[in-house]
């Protein structure tokens, strides 16, 4: 059984809100999401029947700017897990200094199993649906698992027509031509490479050419990861995704991978030839995770490292691409083998932080080039690293406790200001 998402998120807060003792007014306050909203979704189907699905926007926090967060996508979404995520966006935004709150969204659905017109469909209902809480001044969706930047142009056009003009602001990861912005696509894989960079300099890991390097998860995050990596001179021995995973002891040839990926509709490593290929994703990511490696990157979805599993674990880093890939008894776990762990809510904050500079560009209505979205987000990554290391080695705790304690500060300073209405 998995662990409950928004169990683990609560459980994270009230460890630090303990550690930097936190009013308990502040602390309650941030326990709870601001707005939960559950839609009925109904899709004409291709066949001509009708399907209700379930859908979900949760708002939890807004104290520092509107609210921020992607939409997913997929059979296993819950309202729990919805609301944990919106809550590590919370924090997410906060730990790299960006002034949003935390926001996700989620359909109970399997796109994969969903025609192109059916998946339109159902992104234009459910739009309308949420569409009374999301907006360019109150929540700014963005892509997420299932999800991409032809879902976000619908979503803006939905948004568009119910509101009678052209409202670019109100998502991002769209396309660059209604609004977009260069370096968005692949923002979150680049910002865990600047990531890597900087922990393999800091910690004086040696040239990337001598390191091996193990990515669960070969979807946008993934593969734009591996991309950097790859072009940087590191070797990447392991990938796997939901059709299974590829080992080359001699390093994975990246380019000739997603040139082979973008073959087949759903982009999934299954059947490349270069390297051993193990079919049963399951036993991919037990071979993936027994790895000798010298840094391990979870890029898929949450739950994936757990007490079963962290034992097997040989990596001395681990780089969370994903959200919430660990959860607290595996934290423990590494803790106890010395194994370092860069936070979710650090590693993974570049998708959000171009989010940012997309957002600002739909509203000012002039756009940057892509080397200065680059050069931008470069210094983010780089200056919250460094924070959160510094913090670490001052509180003598975890980088995710560092991370955590970075940003519950931040969001409880606005709580403390802004008081409580009326």
């Amino acid at each position: 059984m998995k662990e409950n998402p928004w169990e683990i998120a609560l459980k994270q807060l009230d460890e630090v809100a303990k550690r930097i003792n936190l009013e308990p007014w502040i602390h309650e306050k941030l326990r709870h999401c601001k707005r939960i909203l559950i839609v009925s979704i109904p899709v004409r189907m291709d066949d001509g029947s009708v399907k209700v699905f379930t859908g979900y926007r949760v708002q939890h926090n807004l104290e520092r700017g509107p609210a921020k967060g992607g939409i997913r996508y997929h059979p296993d979404v819950t309202l729990d897990e919805v609301k944990a995520l919106a809550m590590w966006m919370t924090w997410k935004c906060a730990v790299v200094g960006i002034p949003y709150g935390g926001a996700k969204g989620g359909v109970v659905c399997n796109p994969l199993e969903m025609s192109i017109g059916e998946i339109e469909r159902l992104t234009r209902r459910y739009t309308s649906e949420i569409g009374i809480i999301i907006g360019p001044e109150k929540d700014i969706p963005a892509p997420d698992v299932y999800t991409n930047e032809q879902i976000m142009a619908w979503i803006m056009d939905t948004y568009s027509m119910n509101v009678g003009y052209s409202s670019p602001g109100v998502v991002t990861g769209k396309p660059l031509e209604i609004g977009g912005s260069e370096g968005r696509k692949e923002a979150t894989g680049l910002g865990v490479y600047y990531i890597i960079d900087e922990l393999v300099r800091k910690f004086k890991l040696g040239k990337p050419e001598k390191l091996k390097i193990a990515v669960q998860g070969f979807g946008n995050v993934g593969s734009n990861l591996c991309r950097f990596l790859y072009k940087a001179g590191y070797k990447i021995v392991g990938i796997t995704d939901i059709s299974g995973g590829v080992f080359n002891k001699k390093g994975i040839n990246i380019d000739k991978l997603i040139k082979h990926t973008k073959g087949n509709r759903f982009h999934h490593i299954k059947g490349f030839k270069e390297g051993d290929f193990i079919e049963d994703y399951r036993k991919a990511n037990e071979e993936l995770f027994s790895l000798s490696v010298d840094i391990l990157v979870p890029a898929a979805i949450e739950n994936q490292i757990t007490s079963e599993n962290a034992q097997k674990i040989k990596t001395k880093f681990i780089v969370e691409a994903a959200n919430g890939p660990t959860t607290p008894d595996a934290d423990k776990i590494f803790e106890e083998k010395g194994i370092t762990v860069v936070p979710d809510i650090l590693a993974n904050a570049g998708g959000v932080t171009v989010s940012y500079f997309e957002w600002v560009q739909d509203l000012q209505e002039h756009f940057w080039e892509k080397r200065d979205i680059y050069r931008k987000l470069s210094l983010v990554m780089r200056k919250s690293f460094n924070e959160v290391l510094n913090i670490s080695k001052k509180e003598k705790c975890s980088l995710r406790t560092s991370a955590y304690i970075l940003a519950v500060s931040r969001v409880a300073e606005a709580v403390r200001l802004r008081g409580i209405y009326p």
